[in-house]
């Protein structure tokens, strides 16, 4: 069986900020919009408290959890323990959209193939960030917005 391509998808202020709080600290017009056509369909991978920050489950799109609570389960999630037990209920999806939060992109980031980044133009307090990824990544598409920037990044 082919792995999925895993692809993360964040949106990030130009000072590392992903959150504060357990609230993303900004708000873009369209962007939920985005986030939905780029997850529609496919299995998504967060971690537990990302999966308790959304306001329910997300049509069409299945929820895979990334937790060390062996005991945890909620209704729509399925339940992994690990980044390979996540990939493997994954089954044979063409891309797995991991979605946060920051100790999840952290755990995946070494299988990554690609990264959807919105870069948000502001520098806002945060108690959760996510570091730059490394030199491995090239930029292969941009749309700039102003307040943002859509950026898509392949592993060079």
């Amino acid at each position: 069986m082919v792995r999925p391509r895993v692809t993360l998808l964040l949106a990030r202020a130009d000072n590392n900020v992903i959150g504060n709080g357990g609230e993303i600290p900004w708000h873009i017009p369209g962007e939920q919009k985005h986030f939905k056509e780029l997850t529609m369909g496919k299995p998504m991978v967060m971690g537990r408290r990302t999966f308790d920050s959304l306001p329910g489950l997300l049509p069409g799109r299945r929820h895979i959890v990334l937790t060390r609570d062996a005991a945890w389960q909620a209704e729509g999630a399925e339940v992994a323990g690990s980044v390979e037990a996540a990939i493997a209920l994954a089954g044979d999806a063409e891309e797995l959209a991991v979605i946060g939060g920051a100790e999840i992109y952290a755990l995946f980031l070494p299988v990554a193939d690609r990264i959807e980044l919105t870069e948000v133009h502001l520098a806002p307090e945060g108690d959760t960030i996510v570091p730059d990824f490394g030199a491995d990544w090239r930029e292969v598409a941009r749309e700039d917005r102003g307040t943002h920037s859509y950026v898509t990044l392949e592993r060079a």
